[in-house]
């Protein structure tokens, strides 16, 4: 039992002098090219063991802000204060419209599994980073626990395990639920679905972000709704204020963002934002269908909380699930729908009948063992680590005139690039290397953000990925210079 103890102090001293020293190369105390303290050295002057000491360094050396150079030491290799410039949304008025859905997503996604692709486009997390053994076993329980082995419909609303465990996970966002407040659905997908239908009619319009999720796009389409864009600031959000103009000017029936780390350009809305968001909808009395899907992928010392936790009349239907966080293929989703809950299950009853059983089953242990906690802890870690690396790399490879958003959470990176660059031109010449990214055009309803693009950081770091950054900065710099 000591030695567990001593260790866990161990892991706790050295991310401690890791991110004292991470903060000093930030904030340019420590400057691109200066020689650190050897080992030992450290070892000294922070009162720690060598062992300590040395994951300290290999903490800071994976992140790519420090290298080791042989018979040398340790010296800082890359400031983060250095890294381009983050890119600033246009606001740009439009119309409502009928949504388009682009022909270039299809192509974009048409070899979402080739094994010969680098999918840079693709903002999962790699199958290495999820903890695929744990999850079988947690399979197997629930097949042993279950009467029926999982063979039966499961419950109109949803597992009760797990939404016992996703009110639990609610008080880490401010949130204070019981199971008899959420329902749970087949992913995030299925949940925006349900809540939108919930609360508007084909025709109306509903406010998203710009640029925004593709996805959104189609299943406002399926429902034959219009949309209005709100322009979104990179560090901020949704701009409130244009927000608030859009509401006078026309019926908005219902608002749809993504509070926490928006994809593509991983903006998280202050809390404030938040606040002030929720109280200008209620006196309109209009609902937010708030999207949390990637809210428990922060790399801060805490979770943002969600508009949901500063909800007082029931408008808000947040939608979550564990596709992000822990497993794809389990489609396993959920909303907290508020006073629309009786709605939204008349929904789910004439749609899909019930949630699949053993998926929900699984999950619901897998949270309630403590794994989860786990493996989020160790997932934020290799997400932080790996926006460092393919940031440093995008700042090495591309050109000087290229800005890159700096998420706090999430998967993607938001490029933009030279004018002269058609990012959908450049997702075609890419494929002929076998590298897949996601053109600016479509996340937005016709065609905007020619010269962005977004890249996904899910996959860890390695040579090959360090490859593709570079021949996709060698084609970016053809580019502006005309071959």
């Amino acid at each position: 039992m000591k030695q567990k103890q001593v260790i866990a102090e161990e892991d706790f001293l050295y991310l401690q002098v890791s991110e004292k020293l991470e903060n000093q190369i930030e904030h340019s105390v420590l400057k691109i090219g200066e020689k650190l303290p050897s080992v030992r050295g450290l070892s000294k002057e922070q009162g720690i063991s060598i062992s300590t000491a040395f994951k300290a360094y290999s903490d800071l050396e994976n992140k790519g802000l420090i290298e080791a150079r042989p018979k040398s030491g340790y010296y800082v290799k890359y400031v983060p204060k250095e890294y381009p410039v983050a890119p600033v949304i246009g606001h740009e008025h439009k119309d409502p419209k009928k949504v388009k859905v682009d022909e270039m997503i299809a192509m974009v996604y048409e070899n979402l599994r080739a094994e010969d692709v680098v999918r840079l486009s693709l903002a999962v997390p790699a199958p290495e980073l999820l903890p695929a053994a744990k999850l079988n076993k947690m399979m197997a329980e629930a097949l042993r626990r279950s009467s029926d082995s999982c063979t039966g419909y499961e419950h109109i609303q949803g597992n009760t395990l797990l939404r016992k465990q996703i009110a639990r996970y609610s008080f880490s966002w401010g949130g204070s639920l019981t199971e008899q407040d959420i329902v749970t659905t087949q992913g995030c997908m299925e949940a925006l679905f349900f809540c939108l239908k919930a609360v508007t009619n084909p025709g109306d319009t509903v406010a998203i972000e710009y640029p925004t999720y593709f996805g959104i796009f189609n299943v406002m389409q399926s429902l034959g709704l219009k949309v209005v864009e709100i322009p979104t600031n990179i560090g901020t959000g949704p701009d409130l204020n244009y927000l608030e103009k859009a509401l006078d000017k026309m019926k908005i029936k219902a608002c749809l963002f993504v509070t926490n780390f928006n994809n593509p350009i991983g903006s998280c809305m202050p809390e404030e934002n938040k606040k002030k968001l929720v109280k200008m909808l209620a006196a309109k009395e209009i609902p937010l269908i708030e999207d949390d899907i990637y809210g428990e992928l922060y790399f801060g010392k805490k979770r943002p909380v969600t508009c949901k936790s500063f909800d007082k009349k029931g408008l808000v239907l947040l939608c979550s699930s564990v596709s992000k966080s822990l497993v794809p293929g389990y489609r396993v989703g959920w909303c907290i729908p508020g006073r629309y809950k009786d709605v939204i299950l008349k929904l789910k009853l004439m749609h899909t009948v019930s949630s699949a059983t053993p998926t929900q089953a699984a999950v619901g242990l897998f949270i309630e063992t403590g794994r989860f906690d786990l493996h989020l802890r160790n997932l934020r870690k290799a997400l932080y680590t790996q926006c460092l690396r393919y940031t440093q790399a995008i700042a090495e490879y591309f050109p000087d005139d290229t800005k890159v958003s700096s998420p706090q959470g999430g998967y993607v990176l938001w490029l933009e690039l030279n004018k002269k660059v058609n990012a959908f031109d450049l997702f075609q010449e890419a494929m002929e290397y076998h590298i897949s990214v996601a053109p600016g055009q479509i996340f937005s309803t016709d065609a905007r953000f020619e010269n962005c693009v977004r890249i996904s950081f899910g996959m860890p770091f390695t040579k090959e990925i360090d490859q593709s950054l570079k021949i996709l900065g060698q084609l970016v710099s053809k580019k502006i210079k005309g071959r």
